[in-house]
C-alpha cells in the first residue's frame, strides 16, 4: 500500500519506533552465508579484470605477430664492382628474408605511392624506404666525390596510435642500423687505412619523419581510442540508466534517494513491451548523449575532426548499438544482467580494442575476441573518420558492418527471451494495488 501523504513529505507523528526484534549488522556479520555471494562474485572479478586488462599489455614486443612495415626500395643505382644487384635490392632482400623466417613482422614490399595508400588508410604502422640516389651515395664514400652520408628513411604512422607507430618505428632503425654495419663490413675490407676503416664501419644515417601526418590536436593518435570508449560508455551507462529508470517509473523496482524510500503502483505490461519502451528510450536519449560528446570534445576542447556529419552519424549509431545490447543483455538476464554486459562491452572489449596496444602485439586471446569484440569494431571506424579521410578501407566499412550485425543480434536476442518468458507466464512481478 502507498502513504496518503505525498511521496518524501515527513510524518508529522515523527519516525515510527524501531521494532524490539529489529536485527543489528554485528548480529548479521558473523553469517557465512551472507558473505558468501558477494565474496565469490567480487573475488572473480577483480581476478578476471586484472589478468585482462594487464595481460594484455606488459610485453608486447614478446607478443609481436605479423605487425604490417612496408619495406620500399627505390635505389637506382647501379651495382657497386663485383656485385651483381645494387644495395638497395640487397637491404630489402635481406631484411625480407629475415622476416620470412619468423611471423613476428609482415614486411610488404611496395613502391613508394603504394607505400604512401598504405600509411594513408592505416594498412601498415610504418615504412623503412631505401632512397634512389643510395647505392650511389655509398660508393661516393670511397673516393673524394662524397658530399653526404647515405640515408635510409624510417617512415612512422601515428593515426595508428603512438604505441604502434614507436614499435615499428623501432623495427625499422634496427633494420635499418643492421645494414649499415653490414654496408661498413664490405666498405671497411676494400680500405687500408685504419681512420678510414673506422669511420665508414657504420656508413648509414637514418632519417626519421612522419608518415602520414595527423592533427596536433589528436593525442598522438590516442584521441579515437578515447572517443570511442566515450561512445561505448555513453551507449553501456545510458541503457542502465534508462532500464533502472524505467523499472522505478512502473514499479517494478524500488527508489532511494538519501533517507526517502518510494514505490510506485504497478504498471501490468509485458517483458517483451518493456523492452521495446526501453529501446526506445535509449534510441532517443542517444541523440542527446551523441551531440553532446561531439560538441564537448570538438567544439569545447578543440579535437582535431573531419567529416563531421559523417562521425556524428557513426556516433549516433555506435552508440544505440551498444546501448540496445545492454538492454537486451538486461532483459535476458535480469540482475546480473550489468555484470554481463560490463564484461561484454567494456571487461573484454578495453583490452581487445586494439587502439592503444595494436591486436599484433597482444597474445592470441585479445586477437580472437578483437574478432568480434564491438570497441575493436568501433574504434577502427572512428580512426578512419578522424585520422585516415574516412576511408572505408582504413576501418570504416568494417565499423558499419559490425555496427549493423550488433543492432540485429541485440534486438533478435533480446526479444526472442522476453517472447520466451511471456509464453511461459514467467512474470517479472505480482501487480501492486493503487
Amino acid at each position: 500500500m502507498t502513504s496518503a501523504l505525498p511521496p518524501n513529505t515527513p510524518d508529522p507523528a515523527g519516525p515510527d519506533p524501531a521494532p524490539a526484534s529489529q536485527v543489528r549488522a554485528s548480529a548479521l556479520v558473523r553469517r557465512p552465508k551472507l558473505w558468501l555471494v558477494p565474496t565469490v562474485l567480487c573475488a572473480l572479478v577483480s581476478l578476471l579484470l586484472s589478468l585482462l586488462y594487464m595481460g594484455g599489455i606488459l610485453s608486447p614486443s614478446d607478443h609481436l605477430d605479423r605487425l604490417p612495415i612496408a619495406l620500399v626500395d627505390e635505389d637506382e643505382g647501379r651495382p657497386l664492382p663485383g656485385q651483381r644487384e645494387n644495395l638497395g635490392k640487397q637491404i630489402t632482400d635481406s631484411v625480407a628474408a629475415a622476416g620470412s623466417s619468423k611471423t613476428t613482422i609482415d614486411w610488404r614490399r611496395l613502391d613508394g605511392a603504394a607505400a604512401q595508400d598504405a600509411l594513408a588508410s592505416g594498412k601498415v604502422f610504418g615504412a623503412l624506404v631505401v632512397p634512389a640516389d643510395f647505392t650511389a651515395s655509398v660508393a661516393a664514400l670511397t673516393t673524394n666525390r662524397a658530399t653526404a652520408r647515405p640515408t635510409l628513411t624510417v617512415l612512422t604512422n601515428p593515426g595508428l596510435g603512438s604505441l604502434g607507430s614507436s614499435l615499428a618505428s623501432q623495427i625499422n632503425q634496427k633494420a635499418a642500423h643492421q645494414a649499415s654495419l653490414s654496408i661498413g663490413r664490405q666498405l671497411s675490407a676494400a680500405s687500408a687505412v685504419p681512420t678510414t676503416r673506422v669511420l665508414l664501419s657504420d656508413p648509414v644515417t637514418v632519417v626519421t619523419r612522419v608518415g602520414h601526418p595527423i592533427g596536433r590536436h589528436s593525442g598522438l593518435g590516442l584521441t579515437a581510442f578515447y572517443y570511442t570508449l566515450l561512445l561505448v560508455l555513453g551507449g553501456f551507462i545510458g541503457g542502465n540508466l534508462v532500464n533502472t529508470g524505467v523499472d522505478t517509473a512502473l514499479g517494478y523496482t524500488d527508489s532511494e534517494l538519501g533517507p526517502w524510500h518510494t514505490r510506485r503502483p504497478t504498471v501490468p505490461i509485458s517483458r517483451t513491451q518493456t523492452l521495446l519502451l526501453k529501446m526506445l528510450m535509449t534510441a532517443g536519449i542517444s541523440l542527446l548523449t551523441t551531440t553532446l560528446v561531439m560538441v564537448a570534445t570538438i567544439a569545447i576542447l578543440g579535437m582535431d575532426a573531419d567529416h563531421i556529419p559523417m562521425l556524428w552519424i557513426f556516433s549516433y549509431c555506435a552508440t544505440v548499438a551498444v546501448g540496445l545490447g545492454v538492454q537486451a543483455i538486461n532483459a535476458a538476464f535480469g540482475g546480473i544482467g550489468q555484470l554481463v554486459s560490463m564484461f561484454i562491452f567494456i571487461a573484454l572489449a578495453l583490452p581487445s580494442s586494439g587502439a592503444t596496444v595494436p591486436l599484433e602485439a597482444t597474445p592470441a586471446f585479445y586477437r580472437f575476441l578483437g574478432v568480434f569484440e564491438p570497441m575493436h569494431q568501433l574504434s577502427s571506424g572512428v580512426r578512419s573518420i578522424l585520422y585516415f579521410d574516412a576511408r572505408g578501407d582504413a576501418g570504416l566499412a568494417r565499423g558499419w558492418i559490425m555496427i549493423a550485425v550488433g543492432m540485429v543480434l541485440a534486438l533478435a536476442f533480446g526479444f526472442a527471451m522476453t517472447h520466451y518468458y511471456d509464453r511461459r507466464g514467467l512474470r517479472r512481478l505480482t501487480p501492486q494495488p493503487e
